[in-house]
């Protein structure tokens, strides 16, 4: 009997618990320079049949002779402790919903927010688990995710300066998805409880923030009904 060949991709064990791939040796490169694989990830090697730590791969070690330990965010300073240092006002325009606020507006808006720094790979929210707040993605990376059958279903990707949990504001009902970091993030987070102050101690504040998440909303809604629409007629086509 000629035995199996081996293939010549590479799988990842994810701190989820979940096995990505295979992939070739390009896009694992890509994955280890934008830090959604990191020194601590298993990565098997079809080709060797044989689980390996990152830095140990020897088609990678080269790029953990150039990085240091300590793998950073990228973008957002840091202090000597590690945690982000206080965010300027200015960096807040990056968030599409907030770039219409000045810098005063942005200062009061900040004063009802938390940051928060989140490794790769994090479960930022669980699908079901109660909902009473909304985040801000200042950096990284972020999947959203629904498990059927066991198997990962990714909605949408989302980048810096978008937005995810704002129906938690409004009705704190439970989680429709996961929210899994891609790779090391940097949020902003605010409460319903904090809104609610927002609301109460500045509308001014609280109208053109509103107006640009009914705006984004719409956006969705209308991409939806078009995926919904093309699927619809895809699957009368293939019926035909």
């Amino acid at each position: 009997m000629v035995p199996e060949a081996r293939g010549d991709g590479f799988k990842i064990w994810g701190v989820d618990n979940l096995v990505y791939g295979p992939v070739e040796l390009p896009t694992l490169v890509g994955w280890v320079k934008e830090q959604r694989v990191t020194r601590d990830t298993w990565i098997y090697i079809e080709q060797d049949d044989v689980w390996r730590k990152t830095p140990d791969v020897p088609e990678l070690q080269m790029f953990f002779r150039e990085k240091s330990a300590a793998l950073d965010s990228g973008g957002v300073p840091t202090d000597p402790a590690g945690a982000p240092a206080p965010i300027k006002p200015g960096t807040l325009r990056r968030v599409k919903i907030l770039a219409a606020l000045n810098d005063r507006q942005l200062d009061h808006f900040l004063e009802f927010m938390e940051v928060q720094k989140v490794r790769q790979w994090t479960e930022i929210v669980k699908q079901g688990d109660h909902g009473d707040a909304m985040y801000l993605v200042l950096e990284g990376e972020l999947r959203v995710r629904l498990m059927i059958g066991g198997k990962e279903s990714i909605l949408v990707t989302l980048q810096a300066g978008e937005f995810f949990g704002e129906i938690s504001l409004f009705d704190h009902g439970p989680r429709s998805a996961d929210v899994i970091a891609n790779t090391d993030a940097v949020l902003l987070k605010i409460t319903a409880v904090a809104f609610a102050k927002v609301i109460k101690d500045g509308p001014s504040l609280v109208a053109p923030i509103l107006f640009a998440i009914g705006k984004t909303l719409t956006a969705r809604i209308r991409a939806d009904n078009k995926r919904y629409r093309d699927s619809v007629n895809f699957a009368r086509t293939a019926g035909a």
